[in-house]
């Protein structure tokens, strides 16, 4: 089975380690696996600025935990994304 994000959704799966940075905090990132279109929502166009194999780090509350095929993924918005790690 294959989850495909409607709007301005995102499904992300979570990585297993965790990145300490110099500064001693420790960054939970997450994968892009797949992006929605973007669109209206809202009433509003939403361009989507993510693509898939971006890591980012998302609110540790923010989405929905789905599991599919034995895998776990969360479906955020794309405005729930914090930041990408480069």
């Amino acid at each position: 089975m294959k989850l495909k994000p409607l709007a301005d959704r995102v499904i992300l799966k979570q990585f297993k380690a965790e990145e300490k940075t110099k500064s001693g905090l420790i960054l939970a990132a997450s994968e892009v696996v797949e992006v929605g279109p973007g669109g209206m929502v809202d009433g509003n166009e939403v361009k989507m600025t993510v693509a898939a194999g971006d890591r980012v780090i998302v609110g540790k509350y923010s989405g929905t935990t789905v599991k599919v095929d034995g895998e776990e993924y969360s479906i955020v918005r794309q405005g729930d994304i914090l930041a990408v790690v480069e």
